[in-house]
């Protein structure tokens, strides 16, 4: 299997960790979120990936109410060392599996880490971030209890997901950031406006998911209900059709470089980020071992000023049908809010 480079290790911001992959590995996939899962191969993936050099491994503590954590805990027993442990918390779910809001209360911020770390059978995470930011409570009050954490040892490296550069900056004065989560594709390219260049400017990097728009840039379509990408706009009626037209563009443009349409998307992200001149880490998430072949071999190719150009004139910024999550979760991301609103 394809292996990081030594010199492609990056340090994940001005004030984070150093020796990063720049391929790190998303485990919300491997907890239902998608249907079906198989639990072997997952770990087998996992696995796969730290023998190839990926560190960063991102989970959630609401990925399947905490069986991601669980499972992550039960398979990193005596691997733990190799592993840059990304978390995210305070989402709210019912037994039911839905979802009721979120919760940045600096109490609990402490007992949902307290949790985690049961679940994860670790004395410590090395980043963790809030996964929404929470409207009732000041961004400096979840940074703030964070950062008592960092103090006591329980966590290293505080980093923030989906908030605007104007919450990235108040949290910033509280305690060093090192990364912003974020989703960031061909199809997702919001980012660029005002949130990449001020995380450039304060020295924090960057976190990217859904680089294949959640499968959609590699056309997996949702099998059952249970594939929770069956309530999201892209993946809807004539939505559908519309953006499977966009990825057969892209398509023909990977043909003519002779390379698949993940590749090209997956490489297409991590250049441009490094053209906004950010610390990045580009995840993916692979549930096989053959989907994270082709991930890391993405790692390697070098798109051509010329491919870029080909791609942006083959996708517009503004081409994509429909929003990135349904209207009541995008109500939730202060990273959609105008510049300034925040």
């Amino acid at each position: 299997m394809t292996a990081v480079t030594p010199e492609s290790r990056i340090r994940l911001g001005r004030n984070g960790p150093e020796g990063v992959a720049p391929l790190g590995l998303g485990c919300m996939g491997m907890s239902l979120i998608y249907g079906a899962t198989d639990e072997a191969e997952s770990i087998a993936t996992l696995y796969a990936a730290l023998d190839a050099g990926v560190n960063l491994i991102d989970t959630g503590d609401f990925y399947g109410s905490g069986h991601n954590e669980a499972l992550l805990g039960r398979a990193l027993t005596g691997r733990r060392g190799e592993v840059l442990l990304s978390v995210k918390f305070g989402a709210l779910r019912g037994p039911d599996g839905g979802w009721h809001g979120v919760d940045g209360r600096p109490a609990a911020v402490k007992n949902f880490l307290a949790y985690s770390l049961q679940r994860l059978k670790t004395d410590h995470v090395d980043i963790y971030r809030l996964a929404r930011l929470d409207p009732q409570v000041p961004i400096e009050d979840t940074v703030g209890a964070i950062a008592d954490l960092v103090q006591a040892g329980y966590v290293r490296y505080i980093g923030l997901s989906e908030v605007s550069a104007q919450t990235v900056e108040r949290a910033h004065r509280v305690h060093p950031i090192t990364d912003l989560q974020i989703e960031y594709s061909l199809l997702s390219r919001g980012p660029e406006a005002s949130i990449f260049p001020r995380l450039q400017a304060l020295g924090v990097g960057v976190t990217a998911y859904g680089v294949l728009s959640r499968g959609l840039l590699s056309s997996s379509r949702p099998a059952a209900a249970a594939d929770y990408r069956a309530h999201l706009p892209r993946f809807s009626g004539t939505n559908w059709d519309a953006n499977q037209r966009l990825v057969q563009r892209i398509s023909e443009v990977a043909t003519g470089i002779g390379a698949s349409t993940t590749e090209v998307a997956i490489s297409w992200a991590m250049t441009k980020m490094r053209r906004f001149g950010l610390d990045a880490v580009t995840l993916v998430g692979s549930r096989t071992r053959a989907q994270l072949e082709v991930a890391l071999s993405a790692c390697n190719m070098q798109l051509s000023d010329e491919a870029i150009a080909l791609l942006e004139a083959a996708v517009p910024a503004d081409a994509v049908a429909g929003t990135r999550y349904a209207a009541a979760a995008m109500a939730h991301l202060d990273s959609e809010r105008p510049a300034g609103g925040s």
